[in-house]
């Protein structure tokens, strides 16, 4: 029976627990917060018994799934899994931080991957002792729905580390696509210079919201509007992303609209802080 420890019970980290759970594998969805995981198991089983009455999967592989994701506060439960994806805050200093903890834990054989949307993978691989097993594997939101994995290699991650992800990736159910390590990588690249162009649109007065979103799914075919999108994706995480980018290509071209950066600072984060371009009740 393969293992994965999963670091980071928020919104990604609960939704790859989710599918590697589905899929057969012993979970171990890590935290330092008690609140921070019991919030992620109660998501996990929301959206198990959402799928399940759906019917796209069984009451036996739903109970299945359940009982195959386990919670700890500790990286030393990682021990004895086959790959540890990392999935935490998008904070350089802190992932630095756990990947150091997890190259003295684990056996170099273990392959450490990365959900970062935007931060360098070769610069996570510079603070553990293995390089080579190090590896981008990001995820799309919602995870149990999407079906990308951005498969990165870093400066120094070997081919074997690119072919294990790769086929771990499959065996979830997921497509991987292999790019390099780049700021933004592809999907982030192009995706948040049109989110940012949306928010200027809403800025200037162009258009309302709504307006901006009804453009680009009707005229464009986008199943949802950039603005719903950033708020699905989080506008703090937006703006993080963006400042990657002006740090990593071109300060100008990467700039964030200020009223990003408004309603970051006001709090208006989208559907986890239940306002954002529109308002969430739950």
């Amino acid at each position: 029976m393969s293992k994965v420890a999963v670091v980071g019970a928020g919104t990604m980290g609960n939704g790859i627990a989710h599918v590697f759970g589905q899929h057969g594998w012993d979970v171990v969805l890590i935290d330092v917060s008690e609140a921070a995981l019991a919030a992620g198991l109660a998501t996990i089983r929301k959206s198990v018994e959402r799928l399940e009455k759906k019917g796209a999967i069984s009451h036996q592989l739903a109970a299945d799934t359940l009982g195959r994701i386990k919670t700890s506060k500790s990286l030393d439960t990682a021990k004895g899994s086959q790959i540890v994806v990392e999935a935490a805050t998008e904070n350089p200093g802190i992932k630095f931080e756990i990947f150091t903890a997890l190259s003295r834990l684990l056996p170099p054989d273990t392959v450490l991957a990365s959900n970062t949307s935007s931060i360098s993978i070769s610069e996570i691989a510079k603070h553990t002792n293995g390089p080579d097993k190090v590896i981008g594997m990001h995820f799309m939101n919602p995870v149990p729905v999407m079906k990308l994995v951005e498969v990165i290699r870093g400066q120094e991650t070997s081919s074997d580390t690119v072919k294990q992800t790769v086929e771990i990736v499959r065996d979830l159910g997921k497509t991987p696509v292999e790019v390099n390590d780049a700021p933004g990588f592809v999907s982030n690249r192009v995706l948040m210079p049109m989110i940012n162009e949306a928010i200027f649109c809403v800025q200037d007065g162009i258009a309302t919201a709504a307006g901006v979103d009804e453009v680009m799914k009707l005229g464009m075919n986008h199943p949802l509007g950039p603005l719903a999108l950033a708020d699905l994706i989080g506008l703090d995480v937006c703006l993080a992303i963006l400042k990657v980018l002006q740090d990593g290509l071109d300060a100008h071209k990467y700039q964030p609209a200020p009223l990003l950066e408004k309603m970051v600072a006001q709090g208006q984060l989208g559907r986890k802080s239940g306002q954002g371009f529109y308002a969430y009740r739950d």
